[in-house]
């Protein structure tokens, strides 16, 4: 882990030389692929011969030779054969089939990937002092994945035996190891939440120091689990029984001490259960920035969030080199990288910018190029450039590239948070989560944003569990503060309030577990636990409805 991570760091005082071998490299492998030769990767030289050669391109635009591919054909987007396809959601909610090669995990995962658990090892060292030592909450393997008409496994990032699968012995994460990490008891597939309960289960009986969840959502559902299930946790712990089958010995004496924590603080936090937690290890960054301060402090004083990589299932992006709240170092020799102003609309033709091109507190549309066969790629994420280190940008994931955009407003995820994190201080409140949708016009106006100014605009509604109750009042000002906070950050917000297309945003407050009931609702569903995410924007009705206890949204 350090050795990659010094590399990562010495490969950033060249990264435009880093940037050019690594489309040297993607052009030479893939040049005899039918994506390479319709392309004539074998008379491109230079960036601008890529740019002109290649389109943008999203998934759909990949989708016809990934298919091909994952039916068996070979030799179209790589000259690698895929020995895995990773599962990505899409905002469709259609399971994308990633291919992954030996030599893209070669040369742009693995390195990328040992690099970014070197902070967590260095500065918190008791994580490894024994298997039991770390939650890993993402960690879900499964013992028959399903597969693609080729024979590959079909399976998230977070299913795949690195070892076994790429011959890299030492990729388990920490946790791995543990106990919980693969469950004797049986569940079916789809039973993720018994999954979860399992491992917290067997994992109140170890002393646990940190928790390893990328997904934030994932570890902010733990203070719930525990609540919700401690009757039936306590009671296995004490009659040595896991799922309701006997495993292990009895251990009644945990299982008063548990009672009586609970007993005691009147509640049950993750602090109590385990006094010496020291790390967090997840996305930082989005609508988790917003709630991460309080939710730390459920699991101890002065526990540390890591932040984890800014990735997605389809390539690295940027990765933590030290202990930087949020942000990590562009990696410089894993893709080629390019970037387009997030204000701006992706298209096949659009200008791009180059990593030495951007500035710092500028969001940017993210496009990647590697030798696993996407081109141009268009991930639909966008970052924040927070500074340069090493001559590279380092970046931090600011939220997903599509806009809410009801009557012209074109308001981003960033923008809205950013919106969020000036209303709350501006008060000094604090928040469990929010999410938000468009309530349409009352009167049918038309959404043109030339259209007359209608009687009862569209508006936006914020849904919020505060962290503690707020007065009638401090809603109130937040409110205001919120309709001047987004004003601020999007001129098309502001256009549309001034125009009065978009009328001032109202706060719905919910109860304190609401977003946690409504996680757990959806895992209930058969959604994989990593693949429920924050989502600030949330237009369809029947999600807004479950949310918020209102049928019909």
């Amino acid at each position: 882990m350090f050795a990659a991570r010094e590399r990562l760091a010495g490969e950033n005082t060249d990264p435009r030389g880093a940037q050019r071998r690594v489309l040297a490299d993607l052009l030479g492998f893939n040049a005899s692929t039918e994506f390479g030769r319709e392309h004539g990767f074998g008379r491109v030289r230079t960036m601008d011969d890529f740019r002109t050669a290649v389109p943008v391109r999203d998934y759909a635009a990949h989708a016809p030779l990934i298919e091909r591919t994952a039916a068996g054909e070979r030799n179209l987007l790589s000259a690698d054969a895929p020995a895995v396809y990773f599962t990505s959601s899409g905002t469709t909610g259609a399971h994308k089939k990633i291919p992954v090669t030996p030599r893209f995990m070669r040369t742009t995962f693995m390195p990328f990937y040992f690099a970014a658990w070197a902070p967590l090892i260095e500065h918190f060292p008791e994580v490894l002092e024994g298997p039991g030592a770390v939650l890993n909450l993402k960690h879900d393997p499964l013992s028959a994945p399903p597969t693609t008409a080729d024979g590959r496994p079909h399976v998230g990032a977070s299913q795949v035996d690195f070892g076994a699968r790429f011959g890299e012995p030492l990729s388990a994460e920490p946790g791995t190891g543990a106990p919980w990490a693969a469950l004797p008891a049986r569940t079916e597939p789809g039973d993720h939440l018994e999954r979860a309960y399992l491992r917290l289960r067997l994992a109140v009986q170890s002393d646990v120091r940190a928790l390893v969840g990328i997904n934030p959502a994932m570890i902010a559902a733990v203070p719930y689990q525990l609540n919700l299930w401690w009757p039936r946790i306590v009671k296995e712990v004490r009659d040595g029984t896991l799922g309701g089958v006997p495993h292990g010995a009895p251990d009644p004496g945990r299982a008063a001490g548990l009672e009586r924590l609970a007993e005691y603080f009147g509640t049950v936090r993750p602090a109590h259960v385990w006094p010496r937690m020291r790390a967090l290890f997840c996305w930082a960054t989005g609508v988790a920035s917003l709630y991460l301060p309080a939710l730390r402090e459920e699991f101890g004083a002065g526990v540390t969030v890591l932040p984890a990589p800014v990735a997605a299932s389809e390539g690295p992006v940027g990765v933590a080199l030290d202990r930087h709240a949020s942000a990590g170092s562009l990696v410089a020799s894993a893709s080629v990288y390019e970037f387009v102003p997030a204000d701006l609309d992706l298209a096949p033709d659009c200008a791009t910018l180059l990593p030495h091109e951007l500035e710092i507190g500028h969001d940017y549309h993210v496009i990647f190029s590697h030798v696993g066969g996407l081109y141009r790629y268009a991930v639909g994420d966008v970052v924040r450039v927070v500074d340069r280190v090493g001559g590279v940008p380092r970046v931090e994931y600011a939220g997903r590239g599509g806009r809410s955009d009801a009557v012209g407003e074109r308001l981003r995820d960033a923008q809205a948070v950013r919106a969020l994190r000036t209303a709350l201080d501006s008060g000094g409140l604090a928040l469990r989560n929010v999410a938000c949708r468009v309530e349409p016009a009352a009167d049918g106006a038309p959404r043109s944003p030339s259209s007359p100014r209608p009687s009862h605009p569209s508006r936006y509604v914020f849904a919020i569990a505060p962290r503690t109750p707020w007065s009638a009042a401090e809603a109130a000002r937040f409110t205001a503060a919120l309709d001047g906070s987004l004003a601020a950050e999007s001129g098309g917000y502001a256009r549309a309030r001034a125009s009065g297309r978009l009328g001032p945003p109202a706060v719905r407050l919910l109860d304190a577990e609401a977003f946690a009931r409504d996680w757990h609702e959806a895992v209930g569903t058969g959604i994989r636990p990593t693949q429920v995410k924050d989502r600030l924007f949330r237009q369809d009705d029947g999600l807004w409805g479950r949310l918020t206890g209102t049928p019909g949204g």
